[in-house]
């Protein structure tokens, strides 16, 4: 049976990164048709799909009588994704990734934001239904946001609405008829990243309990990268294909999605009930690390290698400590 897992482990991993190659190709190729900023199209559209295996996993766990599994996962899942998927991406990335800071001004602000008042709610140890309403009433202002306010409708040298509207009119024809083509390549690599992701997990827990390593340990590091490996795949494969925006704008929609989305439907589901001293160290770590990334970020209006390091020096951190204090 190990050799199974093993097998499933490594084909998994090589049919995750080829998905991903075709979903970085049709965000891109909708963002080019539709002439919206790529950055814009990883904080909506990407991060939407690639929570998706984030929000089934706390879904179900809340459904099931075990929301604070919800809980951890989604905190978790923010930690890793800024910490791993950006961190590497800007490691392995071939040029400094290049930020739209005016986008990110806006949404570095809402995101921080969420953050601190997840904490709040959460500091009585117990996520209830009226939270994980108030939490999903903000996702939805937060959609309305990015449809009405222009800084989403502006690309980086500043263009106007207009300017887009005439840059869209010199589409060739064969432009104009490959959306189909690219929404097509966007939902198999979709498809192709949900299906891997789960294998890779399953195959993972396998191999851990065969070597007899404790489920804490697993629960750690398998089920918390596991549910992230949409984003690491992702963001390290747009990065490699010169595509940095939208792994920028992927990570910072998914860490808002896994507040507003994921913990406030969950909790909606089941309230959440968690020991102080486990949130009293993930929530403050978490906005730790949405503040070093949204600073390293900022500086320069560039992600670039050394910046990459610290974010994942970060992770790596946070995962000795969790071990440290909650083994």
């Amino acid at each position: 049976m190990i050799y199974l897992y093993f097998f499933s482990f490594v084909v998994s991993f090589v049919v995750l990164f080829r998905s991903a190659g075709f979903f970085v190709a049709g965000a891109s190729g909708i963002a080019k048709v539709l002439n919206i900023p790529k950055m814009v199209i990883g904080i909506v559209l990407v991060s939407l799909a690639t929570t998706a295996p984030e929000f089934s996993v706390s879904v179900m766990a809340a459904a099931l009588g075990e929301p604070e599994i919800a809980l951890g996962n989604a905190v978790g899942s923010v930690i890793c994704d800024d910490g791993i998927a950006l961190g590497l991406a800007a490691v392995l990335a071939p040029t400094v990734i290049l930020v739209n800071c005016r986008i990110l001004k806006i949404v570095g602000i809402f995101l921080l934001a969420i953050d601190f008042l997840a904490y709040l709610l959460a500091r009585n140890g117990t996520f209830g239904r009226v939270e994980g309403l108030i939490l999903v009433i903000i996702l939805c202002l937060y959609f309305i946001l990015i449809l009405k306010n222009k800084n989403f409708r502006f690309d980086r040298e500043g263009q106007s609405n207009n300017s887009l509207s005439d840059n869209k009119k010199n589409l060739t024809p064969s432009e104009k008829s490959s959306l189909k083509r690219v929404i097509y390549r966007f939902i198999l690599g979709l498809v192709g990243i949900v299906i891997t992701s789960y294998f890779i997990v399953w195959a993972a827990k396998g191999i851990a309990l065969h070597f007899s390593v404790s489920e804490t340990i697993i629960g750690a590091t398998v089920i918390a990268i596991g549910t992230s490996l949409p984003e690491i795949s992702i963001c390290i494969t747009a990065a490699l294909k010169g595509e940095g925006e939208i792994a920028v704008g992927n990570i910072i929609g998914a860490d808002i999605l896994n507040i507003l989305w994921i913990i406030g439907v969950s909790s909606i589901v089941n309230p959440i009930k968690v020991e102080l001293d486990f949130i009293n160290f993930t929530f403050p770590y978490m906005i730790l690390m949405v503040t070093v990334m949204l600073v390293c970020m900022r500086i320069g209006c560039r992600l670039g290698k050394i910046k990459g390091v610290i974010l994942f020096g970060f992770y790596i951190l946070y995962l000795f400590l969790t071990l440290k204090f909650f083994i």
